[in-house]
């Protein structure tokens, strides 16, 4: 069974950085496309980063320049930096397979960026 737990969101001032992580367990993570997502209040879910399993990355043009996604196949960890944030950014941010939405959703977490 997949488990996926997301940490290192937080609260931190437009302008500030932030670095969120994923663990994940139950699959074989290091040939698997994986994805960063993010859901805003009263919003649909959306997928702002992407990762192959042989490290291209793509994103939303929204995050591009800003954000930067990677992954550590040796920790099973997948890594999204957040720098420049905007206020626009805050959301629950979750990771899942990054050509589908295959698994359970993991908790999230929580980012809020104040102006």
């Amino acid at each position: 069974q997949v488990q996926l737990t997301e940490s290192g969101g937080g609260l931190v001032q437009a302008g500030g950085s932030l670095r969120l992580s994923c663990a994940v367990s139950g699959i074989t993570f290091s040939i698997t496309t994986f994805g960063w997502y993010r859901q805003a209040p009263g919003k649909q879910r959306e997928l702002v980063a992407r990762i192959t399993h042989g490290g291209a990355t793509s994103y939303a043009d929204s995050v591009k320049g800003r954000f930067t996604i990677s992954r550590n196949n040796a920790k099973n960890t997948l890594y999204l930096q957040m720098n420049s944030l905007k206020p626009e950014d805050t959301a629950v941010y979750y990771c899942n397979g990054g050509l589908r939405a295959s698994y359970s959703w993991g908790p999230g977490t929580q980012v809020t960026v104040s102006s």
